[in-house]
């Protein structure tokens, strides 16, 4: 089995940001989910309060989070290049009485891949689930974070179903 090269890493094996200038821009898509579980008393307020609470709408606080984080992703990540997105959005559904699920699909016409704006949105959009919550307590889990689909550049990708 060959070596996988990895791109981020020069010959001397120092880290380096990927170098796509001479890349042609294309449609490039990502999307990302996770899960954010909740113990049962907890999924119980939430869902009686219509998901509002003391410091306000929790879902939508989240949207605007997960799509804030997605455009500052070069921020967050050293070797992600600053993007411009042209699309980002946050879904919402709820997986039984006691999870959230959340997708973060983003897209773009450019030189590199959106996936780590994606499950940077994704990421940060249950973060803040979390942090509008856990004054009800800190059982809450975020799991199952993870790449769906990708789009656009050499490597598609589609998860299996899980």
């Amino acid at each position: 089995m060959p070596k996988a090269k990895l791109s981020h890493v020069d010959a001397a094996g120092r880290p380096r940001m990927v170098d796509v200038s001479g890349k042609s821009p294309g449609l490039r898509t990502a999307t990302a989910a996770c899960v954010v579980e909740f113990p049962a008393a907890i999924a119980k307020a939430l869902h009686a309060g219509g998901w509002r609470n003391a410091k306000g709408p929790v879902l939508d606080t989240a949207v605007v989070a997960g799509v804030m984080a997605a455009k500052r992703t070069h921020e967050l990540i050293p070797f992600c290049h600053p993007l411009a997105l042209e699309r980002c959005e946050i879904r919402t559904a709820f997986e039984g009485d006691r999870a959230l699920r959340i997708e973060c699909e983003v897209g773009l016409t450019g030189k590199t891949g959106v996936e780590m704006e994606a499950l940077v949105g994704a990421s940060i959009a249950a973060l803040t689930v979390y942090d509008m919550v856990k004054a009800l307590g800190h059982g809450v889990v975020i799991k199952r974070t993870r790449l769906l689909e990708k789009a656009g550049g050499k490597r598609p990708y589609k998860a299996r179903a899980r």
